[in-house]
């Protein structure tokens, strides 16, 4: 989630409906400027016990964040303590309960992205091993109950816990239980991001799919494959979901505005502390009618703060974001950028990508959105057939999106070799989850305990 330290006096006030719309018109780049972002989040564990390490202990997250500045990253303070870390790789930051995630620069290719991930996997390992930390790379905590995790100093995620529960039974676990992997993607029109919101939102139960990491929970089978996907049905209907405005006609910035004035408030940030305005309207505040704020009008950074507490499985702000999959490894870190780059970055990889959903109706979306947390692969699609079938033409269209890019690194390989991952889950027939269940009743015997060998 995103880190705010700083309240800009000078910020401009919402004065027309032209301001709303602005983050995404100005998130226009012609193609030769379409950067890519990829974030991933991993678990921390102390490696004496597997427990969640807390903030203040000694060696815990804290401790973590700061070693982090040998490397050249610099800390981000809220109230006095540290939240985050600043350096040329982006941003490292804390998710509620000590979640560590890189979001990472935005980078011209592929290589650069995965090269970036290498850096950061070897920097925090090298710092857990002073801290005597493991990182886990898996969608949900395999074993840990809510009340055994703690809790991170930021404001916004007091005011998320509270509220939570009144709009969802699983609120908590999503903040407090799951990573995943993200990446952020450019558009050159308001019909180009049309085309790739639609086209990432209906393909976005095929990435949970390929990614789906999370079948644990406290220590035991939960029944599905990617449970992370599944808790986000029961988060919060107001903010969550599949969207079927996006696949009307019309689709575009003025409609995401809309959509986002109805997604109720969490927090509006003053002074460097967050206010709860939980379940409040956003309109009402343009209007100056703000309870928590009596009389005050929000400003443009409240509104770009706004659009970050949308979670659908695709967002919209100056960029688009991916967001239907597990965390994992390396190798799969890698991998979900170059499965959307290779299908949305080519025009010609985005229409036959299209071309294949398309037809959908939005009842089959969700069906197929439904059915993936426990099937993945073995969900059926519309027209007939399984996930798994539709899987390998999407990733040959992927494929063809990347090679057309041609961008080499210094061996002169091009960005396909980042699919490969991929193809071997695929021809498999079995996700990682799979494969972790099949550990888990096999060789490991039942002990969940096993699955820390796997850590980064």
């Amino acid at each position: 989630m995103s880190t705010r330290d700083t309240s800009d006096k000078a910020d401009p006030i919402i004065e027309s409906r032209d301001q709303l719309v602005a983050p995404m018109q100005k998130g226009e780049k012609p193609k030769d400027q379409w950067r890519i972002g990829t974030e991933h989040e991993k678990l921390v564990f102390h490696k004496s016990d597997h427990r969640a390490p807390s903030y203040d202990e000694k060696g815990g997250i804290r401790d973590i964040l700061l070693s982090l500045r040998e490397f050249g990253w610099e800390p981000v303070e809220e109230d006095g303590k540290v939240i985050a870390m600043r350096g040329d790789d982006g941003t490292v930051s804390l998710e509620p309960a000590g979640q560590l995630e890189l979001s990472g620069a935005p980078l011209e290719n592929l290589h650069q992205t995965c090269n970036e991930t290498g850096r950061h996997l070897a920097q925090v390992k090298e710092v857990g091993e002073a801290c005597d930390v493991g990182f886990l790379g898996l969608g949900m905590w395999p074993d840990k109950t809510r009340e055994e995790l703690p809790m991170m100093p930021k404001g916004r995620y007091e005011i998320m816990k509270r509220h939570m529960p009144r709009v969802g039974t699983l609120g908590l676990d999503m903040m407090l239980r799951t990573c995943t992997i993200q990446v952020n993607l450019d558009y050159s029109s308001e019909a180009d991001m049309a085309q790739k919101f639609r086209t990432g939102l209906a393909l976005q139960p095929l990435a949970t799919a390929l990614f789906a990491n999370s079948p644990f929970t406290e220590g035991k089978p939960n029944g599905y494959l990617s449970y992370r996907s599944h808790i986000w049905s029961d988060t919060d209907p107001y903010r969550t979901g599949m969207l079927p405005f996006v696949f009307e006609d019309g689709f575009g910035y003025e409609r995401w505005v809309d959509y986002m004035l109805d997604v109720p408030m969490y927090f509006v940030f003053r002074e460097g502390k967050y206010i709860d305005a939980a379940g409040l309207s956003f309109r009402d505040f343009l209007e100056g009618k703000l309870s928590v704020l009596p009389g005050e009008k929000p400003t443009e950074s409240d509104w770009w703060d706004h659009l970050s507490t949308a979670f659908p499985e695709v967002r919209l702000k100056s960029f688009l974001e991916m967001r239907g999959a597990d965390g994992g490894p390396w190798s799969r870190i890698c991998a979900l950028p170059a499965f959307w780059v290779g299908l949305l970055y080519e025009q010609d990889a985005l229409d036959a990508a299209w071309d294949t959903v398309k037809h959908w109706t939005m009842e089959e979306r969700e069906d197929l959105r439904n059915a993936v947390p426990k099937l993945a692969l073995d969900a059926s699609i519309p027209g007939g057939g399984k996930l798994r079938d539709l899987a390998k033409d999407v990733l040959a269209i992927a494929r063809s999106g990347l090679v057309a890019r041609g961008r080499l690194n210094t061996s002169g390989d091009n960005e396909t070799g980042f699919l490969e991952t991929l193809d071997e889950i695929v021809a498999s027939g079995k996700v990682p989850a799979q494969v972790l269940l099949d550990r888990y009743h096999g060789e490991w015997g039942g002990d969940i305990s096993r699955v820390y060998k796997y850590s980064f």
